[in-house]
């Protein structure tokens, strides 16, 4: 039997059977003392020492012996009582492990060095020397050599090699660990430079010049002056030369990648192979369902992060799906990802996607697309100048992607053998596996190498320790059935046969559960919306959930949140049409979809009670709609469902459910138009208003159309806008509905603000308050007083407009009825009275307008008005309070609205020295 050491790295040994499960943390330092000296005896006095220190036990030697005995039994588990055994020896000079270097991660390094083949020694470590062991043992004198000799090999194979993507990842990791080590520095330099990465080179030359004077209070040595030397004269004119570093690119710095999953075990050779494509533009990793694409590539971008310094952006394009996601919406996400606020983001797909390649023009980003379809749905995700990677994962070979875009192609296979049992090791330990090699072997062909599937029976192992693994591959090798869409040529790769295995050992009420959420038409699903699938209360279904998650067959991937892998879904799916009647589906699918309607009701009701919303039918038994205390809990719950909230108004248009469908656009209108995700807003105001004239309801037609008039202008579509406010005004007057046609002519109005039609607008805002005040709806009248305001102040008559305002703070309802309302009127009396030169009053309407915003978690509104506020210092000759205002104001806009943000520090700069600011309780 051959056995395998490794100390350039954690500590490790291997059997060919599999890796050894190591003793205690002593029993490990002794093993790790040992491989560190190669060989070479180990006097008993510097074993007691590294072991104990100042410390040791009364009989140091006695301690020693027995801990050997110990690790000799590890190493040769059927050593004879008191044998030395064949690996770890004694002599006259101490202790030794008798080791070569086809059995010594070390001595094979040292090896390779003499071949001078620098690159392979350089992978052999997979870490810093000797982890696993206690921190503070790593400092001994055997480790700290070590680390030496490492670095000493990385600047031998800098000095004498081709700089290439190997190399420069090897370097970039070392130089990480080593920041005060110049000739180290002096060698990534360079090899940034020859690698055509300037940019960074010079990033990384003026962050080294920084570490040295901030650690150690010196200015570079002479390796170091001799890289920036030849880096300047290769390009005189880069800003680098004139000592400062390219300019940070404004905004927020995203960092979306998935978490890594920590029992990532083998495929070195594809690690190896994606860090050469990273060189390109694209590295394109393909492969069946399960094979672990999106955990290769997740892993691999972790490690590789370092190497982009301005973020990683990361999006699911669900291509597989019923509905793979539009780039369109993907491009909108990943520029909110980079600091674009909603309501900034263009109009139009071209400017969107040219606003996207702008931003990333001035970056280095990686871009991770999970799950493409197509080339097609990639191509306008693509960065359009050099500097980003873009990391896609398809089921598809996307050959469009590798003619047209030079995509460099990973074709991910299945595990090997020994591949598969090290995945096994990693989650079960090796003890388990050596206890019953015959049925690894079995287990490992019956899972067909595919990753998903080894996960799976990892974890069904891992919960029963007292099971046998004969016991597990006898089940994997009676189970029946198969996912059609995982069957490779050998007919042992069947992952139904996994999953139906571990469906079983659920308890009935969790199985029952996972086939009701695979009815689910959302990317998520809440504990709520899970007791709604069933028609139990929460607290019957959180167990269950529990159950599903230990069992690897839900994630929690948020609090209170989880998701199910799409082939688990879809087992989930089969499971559901064999062992569910049609009518208890249905009635499943009705649950669901009354619960999110009922539920985004109470929240609207909450969040924009001024629109009065139309009260859907009632709720399925089961359904148990959620309800919130206030307009806060409304928004974020809002905030949380918005993707659930589109995914069930899609499934309900496709099932003809037209009241759900126009019920949810009517419900979520304010709240897509308040936060600015106007692009959905449009899309399910029109969905919503083809299923009101389907259903035939046209009160919900004539709302609905009022909505899109809204949305259209948002998005400066303003022929659109007149046509749909037309259309409602008359539908409105038709159904002889004052309410509605008060809202109409309200939102009339604010559309004429937008085009700078005055007159009109106040014409429009006066009929809605006449109505308004004939139906008696205090709520409504204050937000009709509040538009004339708005439009006397842009008119520039400030003093009619405060009257306004004043007057809608005086109805008995409050404006809208919620703080959100009563905010906006105190900040827009605040700016008239600004205008009027009354700037104390102005201040206590801003400070009124904030205390709301702040209560209801508005941080966007909070900035607009902190922005008015400092306006109003400034001209009350305050700069100090000025420049605390605007400051506050610019700090929440850098991860919301980077542009303006930046507006109001130029603001800031233009302020000149004032004097400290003062202490303000309005701030």
């Amino acid at each position: 039997m051959t056995t395998r050491f490794a100390v350039l790295g954690p500590v490790r040994v291997w059997h060919d059977d599999g890796e050894i499960r190591l003793g205690a943390a002593q029993q490990r330092l002794l093993l790790a003392l040992l491989m560190a000296h190669a060989g070479r005896p180990v006097p008993l006095e510097e074993l007691i020492d590294a072991l104990w220190g100042e410390s040791p036990p009364s009989a140091p030697a006695n301690a020693v012996y027995r801990h050997v005995g110990v690790v000799r039994r590890l190493l040769e588990p059927d050593l004879p009582n008191r044998a030395t055994g064949n690996w770890l020896l004694r002599d006259a000079a101490g202790y030794r492990l008798n080791v070569t270097p086809d059995n010594l991660d070390l001595l094979h390094f040292r090896d390779l060095l003499r071949q001078n083949r620098h690159l392979e020694a350089l992978a052999l470590r997979t870490g810093p020397t000797a982890t696993g062991i206690p921190t503070e043992s790593r400092t001994h004198p055997a480790f700290t050599a070590l680390e030496r000799e490492y670095v000493t090999a990385v600047k031998e194979a800098a000095a004498t090699l081709e700089p290439n993507a190997e190399l420069l990842a090897v370097l970039h990791h070392t130089a990480s660990e080593n920041p005060l080590d110049e000739p180290l520095q002096a060698h990534l330099i360079q090899a940034l430079a020859a690698t055509g990465q300037r940019a960074e080179a010079w990033e990384t030359w003026q962050q080294v010049r920084a570490t040295l004077n901030t650690e150690l209070g010196v200015q570079p040595g002479p390796e170091l002056q001799e890289a920036v030397r030849l880096l300047t004269k290769a390009n005189p004119t880069h800003p680098g030369a004139r000592g400062t570093a390219r300019p940070a690119p404004t905004g927020p710095t995203p960092a979306q990648l998935p978490p890594d999953l920590p029992t990532f075990a083998a495929r070195r050779q594809e690690l190896a192979q994606i860090t050469t494509q990273s060189t390109t533009r694209i590295a394109l990793i393909t492969g069946m369902g399960g094979i672990g694409k999106t955990t290769l590539a997740i892993h691999w971008s972790h490690r590789a992060s370092h190497r982009y310094p301005d973020g990683q952006l990361y999006a699911d394009l669900h291509g597989f799906d019923p509905t793979p996601t539009d780039p369109a919406q993907t491009i909108r996400t990943f520029l909110e990802g980079l600091g674009i606020p909603p309501h900034r983001i263009p109009t139009s797909t071209e400017a969107q996607t040219g606003l996207y390649r702008t931003l990333l023009a001035k970056r280095r980003v990686l871009i991770l697309l999970d799950n493409a379809r197509d080339a097609e749905q990639v191509r306008p995700l693509l960065p359009g100048t050099p500097g980003c990677l873009v990391v896609v994962t398809s089921r598809d070979r996307l050959f469009g992607l590798v003619t047209a875009e030079a995509a460099s192609p990973l074709a991910l296979g299945l595990l090997s053998p020994a591949e598969a049992r090290e995945s096994l090791a990693r989650r079960l330990g090796a003890e388990r596996l050596l206890s019953d090699p015959d049925s690894v072997a079995e287990i490992v062909v019956r899972c067909a190498g595919l990753p998903l599937a080894l996960a799976v029976v990892a974890t069904r192992a891992a919960a029963h320790p007292h099971f046998p693994l004969a016991a597990i591959a006898e089940d994997l090798r009676t189970a029946h059935g198969g996912l059609d869409a995982f069957t490779a040529d050998d007919p042992a790769a069947d992952v139904r046969a996994v999953f139906s295995w571990s469906y079983r050992a659920l308890s009935p009420g969790a199985a029952r559960l996972l086939r009701l959420l695979s009815l689910h038409p959302g990317p998520d699903v809440t504990v709520p919306a899970a007791a709604a699938a069933t028609g139990e209360a929460p607290a019957a279904v959180r167990p269950l959930l529990t159950e599903l998650t230990r069992s690897h067959l839900l994630t929690e991937h948020l609090p209170g949140r989880y998701v199910c892998h799409d082939l688990l879904r879809a087992f989930a799916r089969e499971r559901a049409g064999e062992e569910e009647k049609p009518a208890d589906r249905e009635a499943v699918v009705r649950r669901l979809l009354d619960h999110h309607l009922h539920t985004a009701y109470a929240a609207g009701q909450l969040y924009s009670p001024f629109w009065r919303l139309h009260p859907p039918p009632p709720a399925a038994p089961g359904a148990r709609p959620g309800s919130f205390a206030d307009d806060t809990q409304a928004l974020r719950w809002y905030t949380a469902e918005r993707q659930v909230l589109r995914a069930v108004a899609e499934a309900a248009a496709a099932r003809g459910a037209h009241a759900h469908v126009w019920g949810l656009a009517w419900a979520l209108e304010r709240f897509m138009d308040r936060q600015g995700h106007w692009h959905d807003g449009v899309a399910l105001q029109r969905a919503g208003l083809h299923a009101a004239v389907r259903d035939g309801h046209r009160g919900a037609e004539a709302h609905l159309h009022r909505g899109l008039a809204r949305a259209s202008a948002r998005l400066k579509r303003y022929d659109d806008a007149r046509a749909h406010i037309r259309r409602s005004l008359d539908l409105f007057t038709e159904l002889g509905d004052r309410l509605g046609l008060g809202h109409a002519h309200r939102s009339h109005g604010w559309l004429l603000d937008r085009l700078g039609e005055y007159e009109g607008a106040l014409d429009a805002a006066g009929r809605a308050l006449d109505l308004y005040r004939a139906v008696g709806d205090r709520a409504a009248e204050s937000s009709a007083l509040h538009a004339l305001g708005a439009t006397h102040a842009l008119r520039g008559e400030h003093r009619r407009a405060a009257a306004y305002f004043e007057e809608a703070l005086t109805a008995s309802d409050g404006p809208y009825g919620t703080r959100y309302g009563m905010a906006g009127v105190w900040d827009s009396l605040g700016l008239a009275h600004h205008h009027l030169g009354e700037h104390r009053r102005a201040i206590t309407c801003f400070d009124c307008a904030l205390r709301l915003y702040r209560e209801v978690g508005d941080t966007f509104s909070e900035a607009a008005t902190l922005r008015l506020l400092g306006d109003t210092y400034l001209a009350m000759s305050d700069p100090g309070a000025t420049r605390l205002v605007w400051d506050r104001a610019a700090t929440l806009l850098d991860t919301m609205d980077p542009t303006a943000a930046g507006e109001l520090r130029t603001r800031l700069h233009a302020l000149g020295n004032a004097l400290p600011p003062p202490r303000l309780t309005s701030v």
